[in-house]
């Protein structure tokens, strides 16, 4: 396993991060436990959840009952500011500092080593937000903060207000980012590159469309995630998309790889890039997707997937 600094802050993750937005109800306890035991094993150390994750903040639930004793060898990242199942939200001094003491109860922990704003909160002014992260941080309840789902104008405004306040600024950001969805680098990724932050992508796979499993005028496999998502997968597989994976899947043919390995592999290769969130369901999902960032593309096969992707 690789490992590299969180942007230019001192915390070190694994290349290869664990999503947790399947525990607390898509997989069941058991499973999640041989999933976590995978990950801890395979030397992944980034932990990747959030309070509204599974049912009724099952993710952190779950999470809080499995690491015990593990929990000080990894780095626990959960988010708080979407709407939870209590009707809390938001990015304000009250809301954050309860939404933190709850996951810290249902984490069964008293730090969270990388506290993430969920979702931009229009109604609630950054510095407040800001502000407030900082008291955690002071407190030791919080090592570092981070932010998601953000635009590019808004991450430079909150860096440029934390800096402006002589307080500390988000050291991430986690968004969507895969070789079939590329917007984040027309604005978000120079700020995140500007302000030295680090990015942790999250549907490296594009929802499962850069797997392998999925053919243009085929049936759709039976139990797929993207065949139980029609709508999401009417968005991902349009007649572009189509042309973009036949092509990458004819460059991995070409080289013995997988669209898998390459996946991961050309996330690994952006420099903004700190760990590549990944869920899993299973065990061998923990070992393909390590194994999956080990392919080092030169600088000729860069170019060749930026003339099929963008």
């Amino acid at each position: 396993m690789q490992f590299r600094n969180l942007g230019r802050s001192g915390l070190r993750v694994s290349l290869v991060g664990l999503g947790c937005n399947n525990f607390g109800g898509r997989i069941d306890l058991e499973a999640t436990r041989k999933v976590v035991d995978a990950a801890i094993e395979h030397g992944i150390t980034l932990f990747d959840t959030a309070d509204i994750y599974g049912e009724k903040a099952g993710s952190e639930l779950a999470l809080g009952q499995l690491l015990g004793a593990r929990r000080k060898d990894i780095v626990l990242a959960t988010k708080f500011g979407m709407k939870m199942f209590h009707g809390g939200q938001g990015g304000s001094r009250r809301y954050i500092v309860s939404a933190l003491e709850d996951s810290l109860t249902r984490l069964k922990t008293d730090w969270i080593d990388l506290y993430q704003f969920h979702t931009p909160d229009p109604l609630t002014p950054i510095d407040e937000t800001l502000r407030a992260l900082e008291d955690l941080v002071t407190s030791g309840k919080v090592r570092y903060i981070g932010c998601s789902n953000m635009p590019g104008w808004q991450v430079a405004d909150a860096q440029w207000t934390a800096r402006d306040l002589r307080i500390g600024g988000f050291a991430s950001a986690q968004d969507e980012y895969s070789l079939l969805k590329r917007g984040a680098e027309k604005d978000l990724i120079p700020a995140i590159a500007h302000y030295g932050m680090g990015l942790l992508p999250y549907f490296p796979l594009a929802n499962g469309a850069l797997t392998g499993k999925y053919k243009r005028n085929a049936p759709m496999p039976e139990g797929a995630r993207l065949t139980k998502l029609p709508e999401r997968a009417g968005q991902i597989f349009s007649e572009a998309n189509w042309t973009k994976i036949e092509a990458l899947t004819a460059f991995c043919e070409a080289r013995g790889k997988t669209l898998i390995e390459l996946a991961f592999s050309w996330l690994a290769a952006q420099p903004v890039v700190s760990s590549v969130i990944a869920g899993a369901t299973r065990p061998e999902q923990i070992a393909a997707n390590v194994k999956a960032a080990e392919w080092a593309l030169t600088t000729e096969e860069l170019a060749e997937i930026d003339a099929i992707t963008k």
